[in-house]
């Protein structure tokens, strides 16, 4: 049986064009750009084909189109008039569009023909900072809300690790370590947000430099089994959800005390729970960082 999420609600469509829904009802009313069906109790319920219709309309309206241009069109033109603006755009805002499109009808056809238009024009760290962060973005936004769900966000995120993946492979097969200086990449226990920890790895490869990746919930124990096979290491980790606020700071005075007391040996991190300490505070051997892109200008 086919559960593929076919039908949006007004909110939906907010949150995945950005649309607000009041001026989703008026350009129903005004322009009769949509058909929403009705439930049994009145509320508005919108097909997938609308919702690609008014992602191709917020295309083209953030484009300088005006909404009654647009509403002069034939339904059928509006996708040819999209692909004519996208070729010119320098923006990013189509391909957002088409990979969130993606992701809500489970289309990985779609998804990687959208990345294969992108491979043509740019090399994969700029798809990665223009494009698959902000869909990133944007996933924990409609994940938040409930217009996606966990299937979906799983589906888009899995595509995403794959295209890494790949990458690092090449990357691997051509490039050769020229420095000592070794990487050891991990997560927390119960830290499973590894798309950026993974493209980190993608990067230090390619600067030239010894990466080991251990991956998700790697317990502090089982990192000082390595002191003993390198001189310079560097430990890096993305703290996403783990540790917690509470126990943040109590996992940074452990790592200290059992890693960092080894001579030549450092540890890099970022992630959104860093705002929960203050960093100024952190040892000599601890650098934080805000960005990837920080990161890596570090290396």
């Amino acid at each position: 049986m086919n559960n593929i999420k076919s039908t949006f609600s007004i909110k939906d469509l907010e949150h995945l064009t950005g649309i607000k829904a009041h001026t989703i009802r008026i350009w129903e009313k005004r322009y009769n750009l949509l058909q929403p069906e009705r439930t049994d109790t009145n509320i508005r319920c919108y097909s997938l084909s609308s919702l690609q219709k008014l992602l191709n309309i917020s295309y083209l309206n953030n484009n300088g189109y005006k909404i009654s241009k647009i509403a002069s069109y034939e339904s059928s033109k509006i996708p040819d008039l999209v692909k004519e603006v996208a070729i010119k755009d320098q923006t990013n805002n189509h391909t957002l569009s088409t990979f969130k499109l993606a992701m809500v009808n489970f289309d990985q056809k779609l998804f990687y023909d959208t990345y294969s238009s992108l491979v043509d024009v740019k090399s994969f760290e700029s798809i990665f900072y223009e494009d698959f962060i902000p869909l990133l973005s944007e996933i924990g936004m409609l994940w938040q809300t409930d217009t996606i769900t966990p299937a979906q966000e799983h589906f888009a995120t899995t595509l995403i690790r794959q295209k890494i993946l790949i990458n690092t492979e090449k990357i691997q097969s051509q490039n050769q370590i020229k420095s000592k200086k070794v990487f050891v990449l991990y997560l927390p226990d119960n830290e499973v947000h590894e798309l950026g920890l993974m493209f980190l790895n993608y990067q230090i490869i390619a600067s030239g430099h010894q990466s080991i990746y251990l991956g998700q919930s790697v317990p502090i124990k089982s990192l000082k089994d390595i002191l003993g096979y390198y001189d310079d290491i560097t430990y890096v980790s993305y703290f996403t959800v783990k540790p917690d606020k509470n126990n943040i700071e109590s996992y940074i005075d452990e790592f200290t005390n059992t890693i960092l007391n080894h001579p030549h040996t450092k540890f890099w991190i970022l992630g959104r729970m860093l705002s929960e300490i203050d960093i100024k505070t952190l040892p000599k051997q601890i650098q934080a960082f805000d960005s990837i892109k920080n990161l890596v200008k570090k290396l």
